[in-house]
């Protein structure tokens, strides 16, 4: 403030000198005019100088200037000094975290808020395919042009990773995962997974092939405990009690190779060829028949099954396919609820849109640390119980994958006490 004052006194002072010559010579106004002309002169002279510092030398120290000039090109100086060493800071950042990207093994690719390739490491070079010559500033779709990846990319869905074989080398399988950051920015991440892929098609294969050659010992041995069991009455209690309880082995070892090989054809198979618009209604009333003889066979008090048609919309997928998830859901609930208790099956549409399929019973219900690994292969809430009920644990498993076939998901909500309700939502673009 002391500076800016100083100016405006200096200012002041030449004005009045300029009006004291002019009044000399009998014209102030002029005189007026000659002060503060020198006054713009001055002034036009340190803006030339801060002029040519800014745009030839801004890296050296700025010309000396007196007064306000003076004090504001020091801060200039100082502003731009700490400017230098900011931006070389960030410079060096920068450089750290593309070196560590450089030395990771999966590939690291930054898109703008269009899609368009901004930087990419050598991993994605040599996975994807990318060219710095050529591919920058290139949208993403333009070079992985998958549809699969373009619905992933369009959708801004980026819960879930997806698989699909590298541009390059069908023989390499990449998973790629989308996390969106800054002004709408994406940072894509694609990582090698061909070996795991082989080692769950390994699996897959060896659990087919097992499951299928256990078939045909289990069907003989089969056979040949029905005949003892035929000739129960000349046999030993003693045996007849032992072949009784090998029949029932046998049958649940040939349920649990049944329902192995569904699990094998639904992974390995990718479907779809026998999806049509399917009424529900039979199927469910189907469903419920086979559930009610069950109950009767399960319980001394039979369950109370109940069926509702809400909608009569029709869902585009396999018959076959879903009856199997619908029945392995309504004969769990069968199986573990208790005698006299009332089971619901319900089909219905959504009010966001699409449909869902609700089994719903008042059971003892489930302990809602469990829920999240229901759907695993061979998990029990309750090992003991459910090897009694001849459950196999393959059940959930098997509704999972069934609704992944179905664009559909699996929501499960349950309490201690207050029983379960299993429900299989399906998209609005499967109905019909």
């Amino acid at each position: 403030m002391h500076l800016w004052s100083r100016e405006l006194w200096r200012i002041a002072w030449l004005a009045t000198l300029g009006v004291i010559m002019g009044w000399l010579f009998g014209a102030p106004g002029l005189g007026l005019a000659a002060g503060l002309g020198v006054c713009l002169f001055y002034h036009l002279r340190q803006l030339r100088a801060l002029y040519l510092w800014l745009t030839l030398t801004p890296s050296e120290e700025p010309p000396a200037g007196p007064g306000l000039w003076g004090e504001l090109l020091d801060r200039l100086y100082r502003y731009q000094k700490s400017q230098r060493i900011t931006q070389g800071r960030l410079r060096a950042t920068l450089a750290r975290i593309q070196e560590s990207s450089e030395a990771m093994r999966d590939s690291v690719v930054m898109l703008d808020r269009h899609g368009d390739l901004e930087w990419w490491n050598s991993a994605a070079t040599k996975m994807m395919g990318l060219q710095t010559a050529h591919d920058r500033g290139q949208h993403i779709t333009n070079l992985l042009r998958d549809p699969a990846f373009v619905r992933y990319f369009s959708s801004r869905e980026y819960s879930e990773p997806l698989t699909l074989t590298s541009p390059i080398d069908e023989r390499r399988i990449l998973e790629y995962q989308i996390t969106l950051y800054g002004d709408d920015e994406r940072l894509l991440m694609a990582r090698d997974i061909t070996r795991l892929h082989r080692l769950e098609q390994m699996r897959q294969d060896f659990v087919a092939n097992v499951s299928h050659e256990l078939r045909t010992p289990l069907t003989v041995l089969s056979g040949y405990l029905e005949t003892y069991s035929d000739l129960s009455d000349q046999l030993p209690p003693r045996l007849g009690r032992s072949v009784a309880q090998m029949q029932a082995q046998t049958l649940r070892m040939q349920n649990l190779v049944d329902d192995l090989l569904l699990l094998s054809r639904l992974e390995i198979d990718q479907g779809g060829k026998d999806h049509q618009p399917l009424a529900l209604g039979p199927l469910l009333e189907s469903v419920c028949q086979d559930a009610r003889a069950l109950s009767g066979q399960q319980h001394e008090t039979p369950q109370q099954i109940a069926l509702e048609i809400e909608s009569d919309a029709r869902l585009i997928g396999s018959e076959q396919e879903l009856r199997s998830a619908v029945s392995n859901l309504v004969f769990n609930a069968v199986r573990y609820a208790p005698g006299g208790s009332t089971i619901t099956l319900r089909y219905a549409e959504l009010a966001e849109g699409g449909a869902c399929i609700e089994v719903k019973d008042n059971g003892h219900g489930i302990d809602p640390i469990h829920i999240p690994r229901l759907t695993e292969r061979f998990y029990r809430v309750d090992k003991g119980r459910s090897t009694a009920t001849g459950g196999t644990g393959l059940g959930l498993a098997i509704v999972k994958h069934v609704l992944i076939r179905h664009d559909g998901r699996l929501s499960i909500e349950s309490r201690p006490g207050f029983g379960a309700t299993f429900r299989c939502i399906f998209p609005a673009a499967r109905l019909s």
